[in-house]
């Protein structure tokens, strides 16, 4: 799971021209340390559904990789 959510990630990441990560840290901020826009978040939104089929941001904000993470569990 966590690897896919790398992927996924870093897939959002290069399509910004953004260096990749080569690990997830679970206190990242998707905005601060990720530099995530609103649509970067959408994207992730999107593509962790289809994936998982798990709506990340259904009962409010989510904010850290692990907030993303404990969604996916």
């Amino acid at each position: 799971m966590e690897n896919k959510l790398l992927c996924i990630i870093n897939e959002i990441l290069e399509i910004k021209k953004e260096k990749k990560v080569e690990k997830l840290t679970l206190e990242w901020s998707l905005r601060d340390d990720l530099g995530f826009t609103s649509f970067d978040l959408a994207e992730l939104t999107v593509r962790i559904e289809d994936e998982f089929d798990v709506d990340i941001f259904e009962d409010g904000l989510v904010d850290t990789i692990s907030e993303v993470i404990a969604k996916l569990k």
